[in-house]
C-alpha cells in the first residue's frame, strides 16, 4: 500500500507537469502564455510553501519520536503496554519518513514546473 501511495503521488505530479507543459506550448500568443505561466508560478509557490511547512512539521515529529524513545526506557516497568507503545513509535517513524519522501517528490516536480514556466516566459 505504501508503494501505491508513492506511485499515486508520482503520477499526479507528473500529470500536473504534463498539463502545464502542453498548456504553455499550445498557447500561440505571448501575453496569454505569460499570464498562464505566472498563474502556474503562483500556484507552485503556494504548494512549495505548504511543502516546506510539512518539513517543519516532520522535524517536530522527529523530535517527538526521539523524546519518546528516550523516555520509553524508564516507563517500561514490565507493564503490558510496552509492545503497543513501541509499535506506535515505529509506525509514526515510518509515516514521517514516507511523508518526507513524498514532500521531496513534490518539490522536485515543482522545480521542474517552475523551469517550464520560466522558459515559457522567456521564449517569445
Amino acid at each position: 500500500m505504501v508503494f501505491l501511495s508513492f506511485v499515486y503521488r508520482f503520477f499526479t505530479n507528473f500529470a500536473f507537469m504534463a498539463v502545464v507543459y502542453f498548456s504553455l506550448n499550445f498557447m500561440e500568443k505571448y501575453p496569454n502564455r505569460a499570464i498562464l505561466a505566472i498563474l502556474v508560478l503562483v500556484y507552485a509557490a503556494m504548494r512549495a510553501v505548504s511543502t516546506l511547512r510539512a518539513f517543519y512539521f516532520f522535524q517536530k515529529v522527529e523530535r517527538l519520536e526521539a523524546e519518546t524513545k528516550r523516555l520509553q526506557g524508564p516507563i517500561n516497568d514490565g507493564s503490558g503496554g510496552t509492545n503497543a507503545r513501541k509499535q506506535i513509535v515505529v509506525d509514526v517513524a515510518r509515516l514521517r519518513r514516507d511523508g518526507e519522501l513524498k514532500s521531496y517528490m513534490d518539490l522536485f516536480f515543482l522545480a521542474l514546473i517552475v523551469l517550464l514556466c520560466v522558459a515559457a516566459i522567456l521564449r517569445q
